[in-house]
C-alpha cells in the first residue's frame, strides 16, 4: 500500500525546483506589480487526444497531491535561487514561507476524459497557484499517457493479466511512475521492486537468459531454479531450441510447472507449438506467458493463441507511441483586484493557431443516453444545469492548502476500470478514429 497515498509520513524531498525559471521570474514582477494575491483560477486540459486516441486517461493525481505537499523552499533551494540571481531578496523572502492554501478540484484518479475537459482546477492567489504549473504538468502528461496506452494494452488483454516490466527502457524514477500508472490503466503487476516498494504494487520476477547462459547445461539452470523457487515458478524457454526446452522444463518441474516463457520469434506459432506440447507432456495446467516488445496491436492479435499473460516493456512506458498527453494548465479566470471578495473576470489565450481556450471557471459532466452509457462530455461556466448536476465529474482534491482525497491506488484502478466499461463499446476499438464522446460547452455567467 502506497504511505504517500494514505497520507502518511514519507521520505520525500523537496519539489520545489521542479519547475521551470519563468514560473519565479513571473512571480517576481507579479509581486512588483501589486497583482500576485489575485484571485485566480487555473485549469488543466488537453485541447486533443493524441493521434487517433477514443479516449484519455487521468493518471498521477496522487503523485500531485504528493508534489503539492512537499512544494518547500527550504534553505538549500534559496541559496540555490540566490546563488543565480534568478529572483530578488523581496522574492526569497516570500518564497521562504511559500506554503500552497489553495484549493484544488479535478477528475478522480482513474477517470477517463477529452478534449476539453478540465481535468484539473486550482484556486488561489496567482503567486502560489502560478508556481505549480511545470510539476503538476509534467506529473499528469507522464502518468496519464502510460495510462492510456495501458488501458488499450488491457483492452486488447480481455481477462489476460498483463506485467508492466519496463524499467530498463525508462529513467529509474519514471520506471516508477509508469508502473503505477500502468496499474491504474489495468495492469495486474510489476518487475520493479521500487513500484512495489513505495505503492504496494504487486511484484513478479523470476530469470533472463544470462541466468541459463551461466550454467553448463539448460537442465542445470532449470533444475536450481525450481529448487530454489519451488514448480510454481515459471521457466524461460527460448535461449536454445524451444521444443527442447519446454520437455526438459516438464521433466525437471514436472507437470506441476508454473509456466514457460516466451521472449522472442512468431509468438502466435510458438504458442499454439508449446501449448500442444505441454499438454501431451502432461502439463495441461501450465501456463504461457509471452514478452518481446509487445503493445496494444501485438496482444490484440495474440487474442486467439493459447497464450495466459502477457509482459509489456518498452511500448507500455513510451505511451505506445504517445509519450507525453498534451496538457496545458492555463489561467482561465482572476479577480480585478487582490481584494478576496473580488468577482472573478474570464480570461482566455484569443490568438490565432489552434491554440485559443475557453475562459471561465468551469464544471464538467458526462451525460448518459437512455441505456446509461456515457454519450457527451459536457463542459460548462455557470450554474449546472439540473440535469446534470449528479453527474458532475470534478472532486474536490485540496482544500485549503489541505489534501482531501488520499485513496488506496486499488480504487483508481477499479474506477478506471468502471468508467472504461460505462463508454460506448467503439472506445475499445484499436483502430484509429476520433475521440469517443464529443465535448460539448455550454456557457453561462461564470460568476466566482
Amino acid at each position: 500500500m502506497n504511505t504517500a497515498d494514505l497520507g502518511l509520513p514519507v521520505d520525500v524531498p523537496s519539489t520545489a525546483l521542479f519547475t521551470d525559471q519563468y514560473e519565479l521570474t513571473m512571480l517576481r514582477a507579479a509581486l512588483k506589480a501589486g497583482t500576485a494575491e489575485r484571485r485566480s483560477v487555473f485549469e488543466v486540459f488537453t485541447r486533443r487526444l493524441p493521434n487517433g486516441r477514443r479516449y484519455g486517461v487521468v493518471a498521477g493525481t496522487g503523485r500531485v497531491l504528493d508534489a503539492v505537499e512537499n512544494f518547500r523552499f527550504d534553505p538549500g533551494v534559496l541559496g540555490f535561487l540566490r546563488e543565480r540571481q534568478i529572483v530578488d531578496e523581496e522574492t526569497l523572502e516570500w518564497l521562504a514561507g511559500y506554503r500552497f492554501g489553495g484549493d484544488i478540484w479535478g477528475y478522480p484518479e482513474g477517470e477517463v476524459y477529452f478534449p476539453g475537459s478540465p481535468i484539473m482546477r486550482v484556486e488561489g492567489s496567482f503567486a502560489e497557484c502560478v508556481l505549480l504549473e511545470t510539476v503538476i504538468l509534467s506529473i499528469l502528461n507522464h502518468d496519464s499517457a502510460i495510462a492510456a496506452a495501458a488501458s488499450r494494452m488491457a483492452s486488447a488483454a480481455g481477462d489476460r493479466p498483463l506485467i508492466e516490466m519496463g524499467a530498463r527502457r525508462t529513467h529509474e524514477l519514471a520506471a516508477v511512475a509508469a508502473a503505477r500508472a500502468a496499474y491504474v490503466g489495468g495492469f495486474a503487476t510489476t518487475s520493479d521492486l521500487a513500484a512495489g516498494f513505495r505503492y504496494g504494487i504487486p511484484t513478479v520476477g523470476t530469470s533472463a537468459h544470462a541466468f541459463t547462459l551461466l550454467h553448463d547445461r539448460e537442465r542445470d539452470a532449470f533444475r536450481a531454479q525450481v529448487e530454489t523457487l519451488g514448480r510454481g515458478t515459471t521457466l524461460l524457454v527460448d535461449t536454445y531450441d524451444v521444443a527442447e526446452a519446454v520437455r526438459t522444463a516438464v521433466e525437471v518441474a514436472g507437470p506441476e510447472l508454473g509456466a514457460v516463457r516466451i521472449d522472442s520469434g512468431d509468438l502466435l506459432l510458438v504458442a499454439h507449438r508449446v501449448r500442444q506440447q505441454l499438454d501431451e507432456l502432461g502439463a495441461t495446467d501450465t501456463k504461457i506467458i509471452v514478452t518481446s516488445d509487445l503493445d496494444e496491436y501485438a496482444i490484440a492479435s495474440l487474442a486467439a493463441a493459447p497464450v495466459d499473460a502477457y509482459g509489456v516493456g518498452t511500448q507500455l512506458v513510451t505511451g505506445s507511441g504517445h509519450p507525453t498527453s498534451s496538457m496545458v494548465y492555463k489561467l482561465v479566470a482572476r479577480a480585478d483586484s487582490a481584494d478576496p471578495k473580488a468577482p472573478l473576470v474570464p480570461v482566455a489565450k484569443k490568438s490565432s493557431g489552434g491554440k485559443m481556450s475557453v475562459g471561465g471557471r468551469k464544471w464538467a459532466a458526462r451525460r448518459l443516453d437512455a441505456d446509461g452509457i456515457a454519450e457527451a462530455e459536457v463542459v460548462g461556466t455557470g450554474p449546472v444545469p439540473a440535469e446534470l448536476a449528479d453527474r458532475q465529474l470534478l472532486v474536490p482534491l485540496v482544500r485549503g492548502g489541505t489534501v482531501v482525497a488520499r485513496e488506496p491506488l486499488d480504487v483508481p484502478r477499479d474506477r478506471h476500470i468502471a468508467a472504461r466499461a460505462n463508454l460506448p463499446l467503439s472506445a475499445t476499438q484499436l483502430s484509429r478514429g476520433e475521440p469517443v464522446l464529443p465535448t460539448e460547452y455550454v456557457h453561462g455567467r461564470s460568476g466566482s
